[in-house]
């Protein structure tokens, strides 16, 4: 405006930057309007420069491909297909794969010279045990735990639309139970942490009536209590006074501007029996829901003590949910995030493996977080044990997130992670919701595509030596002879010599190491 003003009444020269400074003014202002981009909302102008550089990216990474970048191959970036499913533009690739399959550790599904039709209708997995009064169907994947408070409002009400116009589940995160998660209509996990938010005394204990109050509500269909999480096992969360405005200490019952720690243990129980019983109580004060925990597996030997101290109680969880090491967080030592709980391939194997031995598998159903964000991926988790997988991070770049990795700050560029109102208000939930949607139909239809190239139309007909690994240059096997299966009842009967000192060692009145 100024170089506007000065070139009408000083000089003519003045024109030469009014003329692209209005230009950019233009741009500036559509960029604000506009709802479909989130870094551009808050980075007028700026912005753009990401998506010049997205548009030139194949070309670099050819580049970069053709001269052995790093002596590594580059995989397809993951993060693009989410983006592509989630706009509705996921389309085939040429020239094939980019993947060295001669390298050990590659990995391939196992093709039929029968394939079958793909079912028209998505199949859904009944999680409800023999104690359970309202059984859920749930979806093959959906939205894993992320709390309102690591979530902007604007993500937590996109994430459950989509969830309930595709109709699938959303985990709430140990964070409470906000309105953001009610307001859309989708089906909830409500996760209930160490902290007991949402459902906890002035003291941080366990509140039975709140708890039963809330869990009554029609959209809540499952409950789930945290043990631990993969990118953090062992240890509790911390967050900021700052963070904790009004809204958020409302959620969690916690004090407001006064820093939140949830401890790393639960003060409700201290030996298997105990969270076994324990359980059993929140199913009760649920109404009969389906109820069961998540955890990062470590110590096979303690899994195995829940076992026994499930066949010793009569009862059991209705779903386990086995959450990888390699799960991500916006907030977690490094340490722990690269060397602390079993990947969840090793997670799954001995999670599956044990409920088989014990025979409780098939009143258990076991969900896998960690990484899922392609058909391919929930495929594999099924073949290695999962009934369902839940997503994460790539339900976060559904809904714009352009892993900035500034979620600890506040400062989240696309309105993703972040409290700060302004940035916050860059997602707009109409234009988020339906990619949400868009991006779980598409991975679904994905993973039964890529099951009837196999010649199943059930994710129970999947078995293991439909998956096989590259183990040296020139030697692949498949997952059924690289790892053992455990037989219905075998560790009641006679177990395995493998499994034989661990199952004898395994005590439902503590945790044995």
């Amino acid at each position: 405006m100024v170089a506007a003003v000065a070139a009408v009444g000083s000089s003519p020269w003045w024109s030469v930057a009014a003329v692209p400074l209005g230009l950019l003014g233009l741009v500036g202002g559509a960029d604000l309007l506009q709802r479909r981009h989130s870094v551009l909302r808050n980075y007028p102008v700026l912005g753009h420069a990401r998506f010049l550089l997205e548009r030139i990216r194949p070309e670099l990474q050819q580049y970069f491909i053709e001269r052995n970048f790093d002596g590594r191959p580059f995989d397809r970036d993951i993060r693009t297909l989410v983006y592509e499913r989630a706009k509705g533009t996921d389309a085939e690739q040429p020239y094939g794969t980019e993947r060295d399959v001669y390298q050990p550790g590659y990995e391939f599904l196992v093709p039929s010279m029968a394939p079958c039709p793909v079912p028209k209708t998505p199949p859904r997995v009944r999680v409800g045990g023999p104690d359970c009064k309202h059984p859920y169907d749930m979806a093959l994947l959906n939205v894993s735990a992320m709390s309102f408070g690591s979530l902007s409002a604007n993500a937590v009400l996109a994430l459950n639309g989509g969830a309930a116009a595709g109709k699938f589940a959303q985990d709430t995160g140990e964070g409470g139970l906000s309105e953001y998660h009610l307001r859309p209509g989708g089906d909830l996990i409500w996760e209930i942490g160490t902290g007991y938010f949402g459902c906890r005394t002035g003291d941080g204990d366990f509140d039975p009536a709140e708890f039963a109050d809330k869990a009554a509500h029609d959209h809540v269909k499952c409950v789930s209590l945290k043990l631990s999480q993969g990118a953090k096992p062992g240890i509790g969360g911390v967050l900021p006074g700052a963070k904790v405005n009004a809204e958020i200490a409302k959620v969690r019952d916690v004090p407001e501007g006064q820093t939140v720690i949830s401890p790393p243990y639960h003060r409700t129980f201290s030996t298997p029996r105990e969270l076994v019983r324990f359980i059993a109580r929140m199913r009760e004060l649920s109404g009969g829901k389906p109820t069961g925990f998540k955890l990062c597996v470590g110590s096979r030997r303690q899994f195995l003590s829940v076992c026994r101290a499930m066949l010793a109680e009569g009862t059991a969880p209705d779903f386990i949910v086995v959450d990888g090491g390699e799960g991500g967080t916006g907030a977690a030592p490094l340490e722990f995030a690269d060397h602390v709980g079993a990947p969840l391939t090793e997670g799954l194997l001995t999670v599956h493996n044990a409920l088989v031995g014990a025979g409780l598998r098939d009143r258990i159903k076991v969900g896998a977080s960690g990484k899922i964000a392609t058909g391919t991926d929930l495929v594999k988790r099924l073949i290695q044990g999962a009934d369902y997988g839940n997503a994460a991070r790539a339900m976060m770049f559904a809904v714009g997130c352009i892993q900035a990795q500034r979620c600890h700050t506040n400062t989240c560029p696309t309105g993703v992670t972040t409290q700060d109102p302004r940035r916050a208000r860059a997602l707009d939930v109409r234009d988020k919701t339906p990619r949400v949607q868009r991006f779980q139909e598409a991975t679904v239809a994905s993973a039964l595509e890529i099951m009837a190239s196999m010649g199943v139309t059930d994710p129970a007909d999947l078995r293991p030596h439909m998956l096989r690994r590259r183990i040296a240059p020139h030697t692949e096997r498949s997952y059924a002879d690289l790892h053992e299966w455990l037989e219905p009842g075998q560790l009641l009967a006679e177990p395995p010599r493998s499994w034989a000192a661990d199952w004898r060692a395994a005590d439902p009145d503590r945790f044995t190491s």
